[in-house]
């Protein structure tokens, strides 16, 4: 198929679309374009919360040195959660 004939074909096609009026097109415009601000504020939101547990993480696990004498490792990851939950 020639690239004359595909671009004939969907031409045509267009011209058969039934293309919605202005009065039905517009309020599932404003639908879709609050449903995406409000995902795009959620998916913000939770990027920042995220990131902010990393760092916490972050900043948590770097006080703690993996061979503070005679402690495990076990005893380091349990510092660490304690001093992340406030002393739980």
């Amino acid at each position: 198929m020639g690239l004359r004939k595909y671009a004939s074909e969907v031409i045509k096609e267009g011209k058969r679309v039934r293309w919605p009026k202005w009065d039905d097109f517009f309020p599932t415009l404003a639908a879709v374009l609050v449903i995406c601000c409000i995902a795009a504020l959620f998916l913000s939101l939770e990027d920042w919360a995220a990131g902010s547990l990393i760092n916490q993480l972050k900043d948590i696990f770097s006080t703690i040195s993996p061979n503070s004498g005679d402690s495990s490792s076990t005893d380091s990851v349990a510092s660490a959660l304690r001093i992340l939950l406030g002393g739980f």
